[in-house]
């Protein structure tokens, strides 16, 4: 399986053997090989959850509980937690096992990935988390969406729109004095919401944004990069879409719809 490969090849052999990848191997063992979008039960954890994508699942786990991507110190043992682009859970479930008495609020566009999310929660008893099935944006007036099965439904999709019930998250965030985690990973949205939120986000502690940049629309890294810098933030920058050879391999050979994806980490100094 060519992600058992390119997994095998990013870790050193000793990260290996940690509980979390020795779990990610059996699952890629058993799941590996499952067709995009057929949905499958599948342990882990100490969890059951209905997963719609195994190919998506096998990436979320690599990258949440074997890449420990969204761990992060709190001086509180009950944590705020804005979890925007929570799919089917796993976030929620990770930052629950790093924070037990973490108070979540989980954003999911996707109705009929928001309902698998509320699902999985419920039957497994992770309490304390708060869902709102509604596309975070800049505005509660509802938005275009294109769904996509998995976790890759965005407004920049290419498909049949759907109107969907959105949030301004500016909104959510003044409702609190402290704000320990903001987790943004909306498939393209995350620039203009960003900039609505941008004189709202000076009291959150840890903020960490998946970018998105498609061909037919303007590169914007710089705008968030620069909120993060005002509002006093260190961040970190990882790539999420590697592209050998760049200046040879543009965009629509690797990826017609993406050019650029990368996890951006900041913490407030």
């Amino acid at each position: 399986m060519l992600f058992a490969l390119k997994y095998f090849l990013k870790y050193p052999f000793h990260h290996i053997r940690t509980p979390e990848a020795r779990e990610l191997l059996g699952l890629m063992a058993k799941f590996g090989t499952v067709p995009r979008y057929q949905p499958r039960t599948v342990s882990f954890q100490g969890v059951t959850f209905l997963v719609p994508d195994c190919m998506s699942f096998l990436f979320q786990h690599e990258e949440i509980f074997v890449g420990q991507s969204y761990r992060f110190q709190s001086k509180t043992d009950s944590p705020v937690i804005l979890d925007c682009g929570a799919n089917i859970g796993t976030s929620c479930l990770f930052f629950k096992k790093l924070y037990p008495k973490a108070k979540i609020t989980a954003f999911e566009a996707d109705p009929q990935i928001a309902k698998i999310l509320s699902d999985n929660l419920s039957v497994n008893g992770i309490q304390g988390v708060e869902i709102v099935d509604k596309a975070v944006w800049v505005h509660d007036q509802g938005i275009e969406f294109v769904t996509e099965g998995s976790d890759g439904a965005s407004i920049y999709g290419e498909g049949e729109k759907q109107r969907i019930e959105s949030v301004r998250l500016k909104e959510y965030l003044q409702k609190y004095t402290s704000i320990q985690m903001l987790k943004m990973d909306i498939e393209g949205a995350e620039v203009e919401v960003f900039q609505d939120c941008a004189d709202s986000i000076g009291h959150i502690d840890h903020i960490f944004i998946e970018y998105h940049s498609f061909p037919n629309r303007p590169q914007d890294l710089d705008v968030l990069l620069s909120i993060l810098t005002k509002n006093g933030f260190r961040y970190f920058i990882r790539d999420a879409q590697d592209r050998p050879v760049p200046f040879i391999n543009h965009a629509y050979k690797v990826n017609p719809s993406m050019d650029l994806q990368l996890n951006i980490f900041a913490v407030k100094k």
